[in-house]
């Protein structure tokens, strides 16, 4: 479901988010005054001594001995930074992280998926029967453009019911369709 609802290719569960963010700890002053007095620069300190293991540790069990003194949750503030290549969020004890390296091969599939909708758009628009087997010629004005839809042809092929989708160095008859950073030059006609 949740693939589906927010397209992504694959879920993966994690036990620790060490992999995805980085996290820092910072003293909570306002907290610290009144519970350490003259020895609030000491915990302090301690506290921006912490490593990953030790704030783990506070998170797991809301106190931890450091520096000789017993801190709190509720002593510090837990920072997180996303790692390169990640966006994430945290709610509670739940992070989710999103890689966002694009692979050649996602940028393909996320320009064939563009190129559905604009076929599918255009059928609409033009009256074609929901029922219409269609052909597709599409001009070769973008080597990049050319390689992902041949790449996705069945996929493409499928979704907006052609027979065929043929990339060729000239079209007749043809209409441009904008999509995103390119032009479409094609010519969609109904299967006879």
């Amino acid at each position: 479901l949740i693939k589906t609802e927010v397209n992504i290719k694959a879920v993966e569960y994690l036990d620790d988010a060490s992999g995805v963010l980085s996290k820092k700890v910072k003293p909570n002053f306002k907290a610290l005054g009144p519970k350490f007095g003259k020895d609030m620069k000491t915990v302090a300190a301690a506290i921006s001594g912490m490593n990953n293991e030790h704030i783990k540790q506070l998170e797991t069990e809301n106190q931890i001995q450091v520096g000789g003194f017993e801190i709190g949750l509720e002593d510090v503030e837990i920072l997180t930074e996303d790692l390169p290549g990640y966006l994430t969020a945290q709610d509670g004890n739940l992070t989710v992280a999103l890689d966002i390296h694009i692979t050649e091969e996602l940028k393909f599939e996320g320009i064939a998926r563009d190129f559905v909708n604009k076929i599918q758009n255009y059928r609409k628009d033009t009256g074609f029967e929901v029922t219409d087997k269609i052909n597709i010629q599409l001009q070769n004005n973008n080597e990049e453009l050319a390689t992902a839809i041949l790449a996705n042809k069945a996929y493409i092929c499928e979704e907006v019911q052609a027979l065929s989708l043929e990339v060729v160095d000239w079209v007749k008859d043809a209409v441009e369709l904008e999509m995103e950073e390119y032009i479409l030059i094609v010519n969609v006609n109904v299967y006879s």
